[in-house]
């Protein structure tokens, strides 16, 4: 075994859901630098909540044993990019197997603060798809992350990813007393000619902000205000090609 470089936290073994048209494994890192209240996935980013992290090498013994069968790796959080080995980490993966193997494609998840990796792993010809999750409208961004990013660097990776040439979709979780229908089309404007624009119901049963899960939301997903969902995608529509809902049975 080698020394564990990448702090990952846990690992999917197949889905067929989060690399859209690919059977995948997902690999969840460890860490986090923003603290979304509505974040699933508290166990990755909390460090209170870390669990041992799980060695390198069990990931790529894993992999070469699904070379055949898998089309991809989604790496995913957490935040994959403060890793600073996530570089030496995916070109491992491309790399695994003989020569004439299937490489692997590989689909990074991101909340796009640091561009300058981003833009680097994408040049070097490492990722093949990028979800890029877009917290708020801009002005707003402060209250869905709970931190107060540099919204030059989040616009930045918006214009890159949507000049890069690979396939994306860009993604919110719609919170019910963080984001309205009116927030919702705004985010749709700031993406104005992009590919894919995705909404995804919150499910507040693991939520960082343990007062979230204890609420009772009206949602607009709720089937009583459908009129309200047709509303926006026929608005988001006017600024992106591509609108998809995502209930909560079928959200990434």
């Amino acid at each position: 075994m080698t020394a564990n470089i990448m702090l990952i936290g846990g690992i999917q073994k197949i889905s067929f859901i989060d690399f859209p048209g690919k059977i995948s494994c997902v690999i969840f890192t460890q860490g986090c630098n923003f603290r979304c209240p509505f974040c699933h996935n508290p166990s990755l980013v909390d460090p209170a909540q870390f669990q041992k992290p799980i060695p390198e090498e069990e990931v790529y013994e894993y992999l070469l044993t699904r070379q055949k069968f898998l089309d991809g790796v989604v790496i995913s959080g957490g935040e994959p990019t403060i890793h600073k080995d996530l570089k030496s980490f995916i070109e491992k993966i491309k790399n695994l197997g003989a020569e004439d193997s299937k490489k692997f494609l590989i689909k990074l998840d991101t909340n796009g603060d640091r561009p300058d990796i981003l833009i680097d792993l994408v040049q070097s010809g490492l990722i093949d798809f990028v979800a890029m999750d877009i917290k708020h409208t801009m002005p707003k961004y402060p209250d869905a992350c709970g931190t107060n990013p540099k919204i030059d660097d989040i616009k930045r990776s918006i214009q890159f990813i949507m000049s890069s040439g690979i396939d994306y979709e860009f993604r919110t979780t719609v919170v019910p007393g963080i984001h309205a229908a009116d927030d919702i089309k705004a985010i749709a404007q700031q993406l104005h000619g992009a590919k894919k624009f995705a909404i995804q119901q919150f499910v507040p049963d693991h939520a960082l902000n343990i007062n979230l899960r204890k609420c009772k939301f009206t949602s607009i997903f709720d089937p009583e205000n459908k009129k309200i969902l047709f509303d926006i995608k026929a608005e988001c529509l006017k600024h992106v090609k591509t609108f998809e809902i995502r209930a909560a049975n079928s959200a990434n």
